[in-house]
């Protein structure tokens, strides 16, 4: 037990990253690629905040004088995860704006209907 708690974050990071690929692998809708994409992009997420993180461990801006840094979070994964965050954010919103254009243009969001016409 003691293993499943102490490796939970990373077992759940792992998880959404082989859920966020099996969307995007094997789906052919182009909105559940995306929603895959987002999936993933969680699970990455989850995992680098999951390397950074220190059982009872604070902030280093909350810290008293005496305490050393292997009692202090990481905070350049913290600072990495917020701007994959937005980087994120902007690329769904992109493939978004993406699925939008490729629905009027064919007429479907089918991605193998999509391969077999012709511009």
């Amino acid at each position: 037990m003691s293993f499943l708690n102490s490796y939970i974050y990373y077992i759940g990071a792992f998880g959404l990253i082989l859920i966020g690929l099996y969307i995007i692998l094997v789906k052919h809708n182009l909105i559940k690629v995306i929603i895959g994409l987002g999936v993933l992009d969680t699970g990455v997420n989850l995992f680098l905040i999951s390397v950074g993180y220190v059982n009872k461990g604070t902030a280093p801006i909350f810290s008293k004088p005496g305490i050393g840094s292997e009692h202090m979070v990481d905070a350049v994964p913290q600072a990495l995860v917020l701007t994959a965050i937005v980087i994120g954010v902007a690329v769904l919103a992109l493939a978004l704006s993406l699925a939008i254009r490729l629905y009027q243009h064919y007429g479907t969001l089918n991605l193998r209907k999509v391969r077999e016409q012709r511009w």
